[in-house]
């Protein structure tokens, strides 16, 4: 009984062919690949592009959250490392690679900011 089983099997598959089978399933791979293309690949390289920009703006001043969750205002920046200051005078250095979010922003004054007052007559 498994013999005729078996036999039938390998007949009917030897009977259709391998070129028309890997010809059938060359566009399935091609479109797994596209999806992932899509959905994985192409976000994460925006999201790390993205994260670079955020870490080369990085300026003194600003608040931020490393990865380890340290919360500290930059008060020195370097090519690869900013120093952090995390309570009064306790300072520490990180990579800037480390940074995980910049949480406020220091707004830099504007060269023809003066105080004037404008009194109205």
């Amino acid at each position: 009984m498994f013999e005729a089983t078996a036999y039938a099997a390998s007949g009917g598959a030897a009977a259709g062919g391998g070129m028309e089978g890997l010809l059938l399933q060359l566009p399935m791979f091609a479109l797994i690949i596209a999806v992932f293309y899509f959905l994985l690949i192409r976000p994460q390289q925006k999201r790390m592009k993205e994260h670079r920009a955020m870490v080369e703006a990085v300026t003194r001043g600003d608040e931020v959250v490393t990865q380890g969750g340290m919360i500290g205002k930059v008060t020195k920046v370097t090519d690869t490392e900013v120093t952090l200051e995390i309570a009064k005078d306790i300072k520490v250095q990180v990579l800037k690679a480390t940074l995980a979010d910049v949480r406020s922003r220091t707004a830099p004054k504007a060269a023809n900011d003066t105080k004037t007052t404008v009194t109205k007559s």
